[in-house]
């Protein structure tokens, strides 16, 4: 039995004022056949990492394809995508003959020329390996899933969790279901249900919790293999954004059909209850500084790396300093040229710094302030889960009361390393702010007093009727209030 796996995965915001070249695949995922490290998963890479450790003990035999990803930003240059895809592609030719594909991808790329890069891939592989090849796909939730996708690939499988804990879980699925796949053992059929809606979906919020506890709990009973929960990405103006579930079944079309369209009219129902309430940035910060516990871990979602966005807004920033607040962090700030300076400064220098504020409009001002260089690290990373995510060079600056960390690797925060690796310590603080939407919860929620969400200027708007769409499918929630929900056929 031989298998292949590989890796090609980017969310896009194509809002995003940060175009995605082949040096940010560089900067991120960046590997040849082979090279993968043996203990960790990297970004999407989570199928060809679970398959090396399961190859020998299950008998299949695992050709590694190249693995490329990078962190959100906008949308990807067409000719370096083409450069990837085709290099995957000889690698599958090569391959010949396969039993079975294994692909780590995102879901919400977008390249020029192509709104549906997940499709266009899986439908390229499949011209390649023929229709008795299994092809099994790992997709994060914030993803479209197109019918092209759906049509193409065998398996399919989403992340349940948000914050993504469950990565290799999921990918551990995808293998064992195209294992049994190859040894006719089942027969996957897939059935989508478009919700029509766009919204934010957290799992660390109580009714969400309870819905995919609930979903979970329904697979590997009568027939169902999984079910999928389709969160769509908020910030990618593709015709197919749209929330959908997607349901596989052993053999069985009626039954998919039949639980896809009841776990889709289930999260319709859900519509406008499951993300966590936002205040204003100055109500945010009032909250924190009256509040009877500490750390209070406060969010910005609308400034997110995670979601494309430059993470170098400045807006809660310049509050705090206006409002004179103490005992505080907050990061990551994204600005290589103060790393730099603060760098070429020293530890323990006070400079007249500008920083922050660089990349657009929706950036804010720079904050002008004489700060005092508390920390310096080289090729700093922090933790999600099992994997590292490099942070570059750093810098943590003190303005008055606030511990700033700077990065030069474009990232959200993460971990607890984000702020531990420059000598803060998180849980010491009155006040941590974090430019995460919901990640950050997996690291910093079990440290928290109380977990705060604010709704700054950033550039991710988190109510989407003010996003500019111009070319996805209407009706849709919210942007209209009537929808028409239903089966996709």
């Amino acid at each position: 039995m031989r298998l292949f796996a590989a890796t090609l995965a980017t969310e896009t915001n194509t809002f995003s004022p940060l175009p995605t070249s082949l040096a940010a695949y560089k900067e991120g995922v960046f590997l040849r056949p082979g090279e993968h490290p043996a203990d960790t998963p990297l970004m999407c890479t989570a199928p060809l990492f679970v398959a090396r450790k399961r190859a020998a003990a299950e008998g299949f035999t695992l050709i590694e394809g190249s693995c490329f990803a990078a962190s959100p930003a906008g949308t990807t240059n067409r000719a370096d995508y083409e450069f990837m895809r085709d290099e995957i592609l000889d690698q599958v030719k090569a391959a010949m003959p396969l039993d079975g594909v294994l692909l780590g991808l995102h879901g919400a790329m977008v390249a020029h020329g192509y709104d549906d890069v997940e499709g266009d891939i899986i439908e390229r592989v499949r011209a390649i390996v023929g229709k008795d090849c299994v092809i099994g796909v790992e997709l994060d939730p914030h993803c479209h899933l197109t019918k092209k996708r759906v049509a193409g690939a065998d398996i399919i499988i989403l992340y349940k969790e948000f914050p993504h804990t469950d990565v290799v879980e999921r990918a551990e699925e995808v293998l064992t279901l195209v294992l049994r796949t190859i040894r006719k053992e089942i027969r996957p059929v897939m059935s989508l249900y478009d919700c029509r809606q766009i919204g934010s979906y957290p799992t660390t919020e109580p009714l969400m919790r309870a819905f995919v506890d609930k979903v979970s709990a329904m697979e590997g009973k009568d027939g169902i293999l999984s079910i999928s929960l389709g969160h769509c990405f908020p910030y990618a103006d593709v015709p197919e954004l749209t929330g959908r579930v997607l349901v596989i079944t052993d053999g069985a079309k009626a039954k998919a059909d039949a639980v896809a369209t009841a776990i889709g009219e289930e999260f319709v129902a859900m519509r406008g209850k499951t993300a966590p309430p936002y205040l204003s940035v100055e109500d945010g910060i009032t909250f924190a500084v009256e509040f009877n516990g500490a750390p209070v871990v406060m969010a910005d979602p609308a400034d997110n790396a995670g979601g494309g966005a430059p993470s170098d807004n400045t807006t809660i920033l310049r509050a705090m300093i206006a409002r004179d607040v103490k005992d505080a962090a907050l990061g990551p700030i994204w600005d290589p040229i103060a790393v730099r300076l603060c760098t070429d400064a020293g530890e323990g220098a006070r400079i007249p710094l500008r920083f922050g504020g660089k990349i657009g409009p929706a950036s804010g001002p720079p904050v002008d302030a004489v700060v005092e260089v508390t920390k310096l690290a080289r090729d700093c990373w922090q933790s999600f889960g099992p994997t590292r995510v490099p942070l570059g060079d750093t810098a943590a600056i003190r303005v008055g009361g606030i511990d700033v960390v700077l990065i030069s690797n474009r990232t959200q925060a993460l971990g607890l390393e984000l702020f531990r690796n420059l000598g803060i310590e998180p849980t010491a603080r009155k006040l941590v702010v974090v430019k995460s939407t919901n990640h950050f919860r997996a690291a910093f929620g079990p440290i928290a007093a109380k977990v705060i969400y604010v709704d700054s200027d950033g550039p991710l708007a988190r109510d989407y009727r003010k996003v500019p769409y111009t070319r996805i499918e209407r009706p849709i929630w919210p942007l209209d209030e009537k929808t028409t929900p239903g089966l996709i056929h």
